[in-house]
């Protein structure tokens, strides 16, 4: 059972953690059973509305983010919202494959079934290693039940 607003510590921790799960799985047909069939989204530079546009907006995501793996962490959280600061690694299939590792917040606005019917995201791209050839990446060899056990670095660099 899904946790419903208004959200506690606890349930908000619990949300955060599995929508990390859900998007993890890459899957978009699993991905947007979480959101409402009119969600509002607003991903960096984009907007669009509803599961048909949410699915093939993850479609393409994936395809262009390849080996993608990612952590979510809740921020804050009152009522209905949450609050969430990730990051995540992937292989930029539209850049000769280079290593990159997003960092960005999301506000997320829930219905009272515990469905997502808002999601704002904002991110920033940046290399990792020599070029973006992926040293120094911090869920190397890790798999989506491991990423919240490795200990990240110090001012996130």
């Amino acid at each position: 059972m899904t946790p419903k607003p208004p959200f506690t510590q606890e349930t908000a921790q619990q949300k955060v953690k599995a929508a990390q799960a859900l998007w993890n799985t890459r899957d978009p047909q699993k991905v947007v059973q979480a959101y409402t069939p009119i969600s509002i989204w607003r991903n960096r530079s984009q907007f669009f509305v509803g599961h048909k546009s949410i699915v093939d907006f993850l479609e393409q995501k994936w395809e262009h983010e390849r080996s993608y793996i990612l952590r979510k962490e809740l921020f804050a959280f009152r009522e209905n919202k949450i609050a969430v600061q990730f990051w995540y690694e992937y292989q930029d299939a539209l850049d000769g494959m280079k290593w990159k590792r997003c960092y960005g917040i999301e506000h997320w606005t829930f219905d009272m079934e515990g469905k997502m019917e808002k999601r704002m995201m904002s991110g920033n791209d940046v290399l990792i290693g020599l070029g973006g050839n992926g040293e120094g990446r911090w869920f190397e060899g890790a798999g989506p039940d491991e990423v919240d056990g490795i200990a990240l670095p110090e001012g996130h660099s």
